[in-house]
């Protein structure tokens, strides 16, 4: 048999295979990993790129080390997790027969627990951008039960008042309490903005470049 014969069969058998309700759920728990770990490349890598050469010092290596190291750290938990994640609810279905709300949570907070429970920073930046997520969704479903009332008027513009006025607060008075990433980008949007010694650090750099050694 020839190369494409075989492929072309390895292919169908393959394709086979991923249409058997049996495997379905394995199968899921396999696709949610390789989607975990596309999702967190895509994710991290521009970000990582911007933070990197906006506010790294170092050689380029470094930066496109560190760039990469990021995106690497990112794709692979997010992976982990989603992994984890849906083959525990696949084993607690099984256990349980049938589908509950809680299996759910304790599936999430076991993952949760295992990948992104180490404190660095990457954890730390995924596990604050989901809080400020969920505790608008929690506000949310609060009025949807009714345990919140609703109100009259948009309560945005206090929430917006109450954010910023906090966080500049901790920036200016506490600012070890930020995370370094928060810190970095308000160091340049508001104190280094104060600093200047001609037009080209005062609109064209922020500070000047550092003399290159001959």
């Amino acid at each position: 048999m020839s190369t494409s014969g075989v492929f072309k069969t390895l292919l169908y058998t393959v394709n086979t295979l991923l249409k058997q309700e049996k495997y379905k759920a394995v199968l899921a728990v396999v696709k949610g990993f390789r989607n975990g770990a596309v999702y967190g490349a895509k994710i991290r890598a521009p970000h990582a790129l911007v933070m990197t050469f906006l506010f790294k010092s170092g050689s380029l290596k470094d930066k496109l080390k560190a760039i990469a190291q990021a995106t690497y750290t990112h794709s692979r938990n997010l992976a982990y997790f989603v992994f984890t994640y849906k083959g525990l609810q696949v084993l607690q279905e099984r256990i349980q027969g049938k589908r509950l709300q809680s299996q759910s949570f304790l599936a999430a907070c076991l993952g949760g627990w295992l990948v992104f429970g180490d404190n660095n920073h990457i954890n730390s930046q995924i596990n604050m951008y989901l809080l400020s997520r969920i505790l608008f969704a929690l506000s949310r479903l609060a009025v949807e039960k009714g345990y919140i009332p609703q109100h009259k008027r948009d309560p945005f513009p206090l929430f917006a008042a109450l954010v910023w006025g906090i966080v500049l607060w901790l920036f200016e008075y506490h600012p070890h309490t930020l995370q370094p990433s928060l810190q970095s980008s308000m160091n340049y949007l508001y104190h280094d903005s104060n600093e200047w010694h001609s037009i080209s650090d005062f609109l064209i750099y922020n500070k000047m470049p550092a003399p290159s050694s001959q």
